[in-house]
């Protein structure tokens, strides 16, 4: 008695899709497990977590640009760096190249913000003079401010 085996093609042998393994580092990993949040890329898909490294602590920056509390995250990344692995927590230490990052472009926006904990500082002369009683302020002729935004554009109406 012969016993007769019939093999067919399914759907969803065809509809599998081809593995996808991201190489990754030290620094790579944080940016890695974001752009996972999001979704895995697929094979022979371009991977984001390259630009994530740089955009994302770019664009936390413009949101938290200030020099004081971009120094408090650079000394905690700093710190995070210093005590390693065994002291600190398992997920502080796979994101402190992320902390150091952020904390780099947040302090350098705050400088270009003039922002200090909320408070423009006065690093370079005003191009702009005020007069009791005058609402306007006069222009220095071909003044131009070094670096950052001139603190007269916070008192500006």
């Amino acid at each position: 008695m012969a016993i007769s085996i019939q093999v067919s093609a399914r759907d969803a042998d065809t509809e599998l899709m081809v593995p996808t393994y991201n190489k990754s580092t030290d620094f790579a990993d944080v940016n890695q497990l974001i752009v996972d949040t999001y979704g895995v890329p697929a094979y022979k898909e371009a991977n984001p977590a390259v630009f994530t490294g740089v955009t994302f602590p770019f664009l936390f920056a413009v949101m938290f640009g200030d020099i004081m509390h971009g120094s408090m995250v650079l000394v905690a990344a700093i710190v995070v760096l210093i005590l390693g692995e065994k002291t600190v927590g398992s997920s502080m230490w796979s994101g402190r190249w992320m902390l150091l990052l952020m904390g780099i472009f947040a302090s350098f926006t705050g400088f270009i913000y003039n922002d200090f904990a909320s408070v423009p500082i006065y690093t370079f002369p005003s191009c702009y003079t005020y007069y009791e009683g005058n609402p306007d302020p006069s222009e220095t002729p071909g003044c131009v401010y070094p670096a950052g935004v001139d603190p007269a554009w916070y008192l500006s109406s």
